[in-house]
This record gives C-alpha cells, structure tokens and sequence, in this order.
C-alpha cells in the first residue's frame, strides 16, 4: 500500500481526467491520497473529490502565495470547515520568501491562523517553506509553546539543519519527486538518513514528476516511483519503505481512520 501524501487533484492538467488519474494510482497501489486546497475558491471541489472517492481525504488552508488575497480566512474560518468528515489536515500553509507573492507579514499572520486552527482542533498543519527557514521554524516553535499540534513540512528542500529542527519539534518530514533528480544531491543526503517513522512520501501532482517521468505532468501513480527511488537510496526493501510511509501517513492523518 502507498500514500500520496500530498497532491492537487482539481488543478488544471488533473482534474480534467481527474478519474482516469485516479484509477492509473490505484493500479499501481495508491490507496490513499490527500487532496490539498491552496486557496478559499478551491475549497468545494477539494472537498467534493473528497466526498466522492473513498480513498481521497482533503484539508483546508491558504498557501502562502494567497495570503494577500485571502485576509479574511482567519483561525474561525478554518475551525469551521474542519468539522467536515473529510478534512484531516490544515493547510497548505506557511512562508515562501522565494517568490514573495504575497507580503512576509501577511504570510506569517495567515501561517499563525492556521497553526492556532490547528492547536485548537488536533488536526496537522502541512507547511509549505522555500527559503524561510529561520522564520518557519520561529514561527512553528513559538506557536508550539502556546499548545502542540502535529504537522509535516511538505515537499522538503530545505537543507539537514532545517530537518533536524523540524524532527527535534516532533514533525514528519514528506519528500517528493525532487529528490530523484540528479541536481538534488543535498535532498537526497537528506533523505537517506531521515527515520522512517517520520518519513511521508508525496507528488504534489501535477507538479514535481519524478525520473522517469519528467516532462510528464505528475499524478498520484508516480509516488511509486519516488517509493523505488527512496528505497534504493536508503538501502532498504521497498515493500518495506511502502508499508513504513503509508502507516506514517494514517498515524500523522489520524482522521482517516486506522492503518
């Protein structure tokens, strides 16, 4: 069994076959997936894939590029939709100092929103950080101080010391495509000694499409080519790395009901 633990299945070059992709994952052992919103507008179709497919869960959040467009969605707003069956996470959220769409304080007021959503509820905030590592780890570490949540950082590119921090605060660490190719030599080092209780794997599909399928825009089915990848880099069976990832992902995601 596999978990994409992170995918955008209602984004442009998904959803327009969004079952055809659905059903060449589960061909290829997917049996779960998380279906992340970006933004206020998306929110329903995220949640309706969800509602539709058994094997789909959703969160709700405001990416960080969206924080200026989106000061209305406060800790109240969040709470609110995560009473939906469906919801097992918070999020995307968190700082991207790489594009600055949108204004550093907005984000790390909009990123604080969702952590506190996230305190309050027991639900796990998926952070997204580019070239914000001291502030995401201030943030997340002076939020923690106030009560604990669970949490992972999505799509990891930071560098060992940020992985470090982030394990130290009890977070899980999700690796995606990236680190198959050959320019991602410090990913890689870093994914080839992070525990694997603490491991998740992700497309964030249709972005990010591992080797062999760059070019391709990336779908759920292709976190098994992460999986062959990751195993091989770790050294250990990938029957193994599956089964160790897809219970990370149900324990971290407790929402979605036992392993």
């Amino acid at each position: 069994m596999l978990a994409d633990s992170h995918c955008h299945l209602n984004y442009k070059g998904i959803a327009e076959e969004q079952q055809a992709v659905l059903s060449r994952a589960r061909a290829r052992g997917v049996t779960a997936m998380l279906n992340i919103a970006t933004r206020e507008s998306e929110w329903d179709a995220v949640l309706a894939t969800a509602e539709r497919e058994a094997d789909v869960w959703a969160t709700v959040g405001i990416h960080p590029h969206e924080a200026d467009q989106h000061p209305h969605i406060d800790t109240a707003k969040l709470i609110e939709r995560t009473r939906h069956a469906r919801v097992v996470g918070i999020g995307e959220s968190g700082l991207d100092y790489h594009y600055d769409h949108s204004d550093r304080g907005r984000q790390q007021a909009s990123f604080r929103a969702h952590l506190a959503a996230c305190r309050e509820t027991g639900l796990p905030i998926v952070v997204h950080s580019r070239d914000a590592e001291d502030d995401t780890f201030g943030i997340l570490k002076e939020e923690l101080g106030q009560g604990s949540f669970p949490g992972v950082i999505h799509c990891f590119t930071g560098t060992r010391a940020f992985a470090d921090k982030a394990l130290a605060l009890g977070f899980y660490i999700s690796i995606s495509g990236i680190v198959t190719f050959k320019s991602a030599r410090d990913i890689q080092e870093t994914a080839a000694r992070l525990p694997l209780d603490r491991l998740l794997i992700e497309t964030d599909a249709p972005f990010l499409a591992p080797v062999p399928h760059r070019g391709r825009t990336g779908e759920p089915a292709f976190v098994a080519d992460t999986a062959a990848f990751l195993s091989n880099l770790r050294g250990e069976a990938v029957n193994d790395l599956m089964a160790a990832t897809y219970r990370n992902f149900r324990t971290l995601f407790a929402k979605t009901g036992p392993a």
